[in-house]
């Protein structure tokens, strides 16, 4: 008997979720917002290697997608963008929490200390659970 999963990139929520995902930055824009950043500078700030440009079409790509919305505040002397998590891009905690923890537990990388990757866990867990 043949598998019934379909595999059309329209009708598989596997790859629906990796097209929208697999943009390079994407993660951790997404992370920054959990964590309480809202500023274009702040996305910036631990990613030497993310242009201005790249920044902006991920933030545009990200609200297109519904997953940031922005605000724009004017006062007299400036105009300042904040962008913020949508119902929609909230429900991606739960993702973004289990990378997390397979990339802790089950990637060979260069945490190795036990009490260090549990500090990491809970910081993960505040900011995303």
């Amino acid at each position: 008997m043949e598998n019934n999963i379909i595999y059309q990139k329209d009708a598989c929520p596997i790859n629906c979720v990796n097209d929208l995902l697999s943009r390079k930055w994407v993660f951790g824009i997404m992370k920054d917002l959990f964590a309480g950043k809202k500023h274009f500078n702040e996305f910036k700030e631990d990613k030497p290697t993310l242009s201005n440009v790249v920044l902006s079409d991920t933030l545009k790509y990200l609200e297109n997608q519904k997953l940031i919305s922005k605000k724009v505040i004017e006062d007299d002397s400036k105009r300042n963008t904040e962008y913020y998590l949508t119902e929609k891009g909230k429900k991606m905690n739960k993702i973004l929490y289990e990378m997390v923890i397979f990339g802790l537990y089950e990637l060979e990388g260069d945490l190795r200390d036990d009490e260090f990757k549990e500090e990491i866990r809970k910081g993960y867990e505040e900011i995303l659970l």
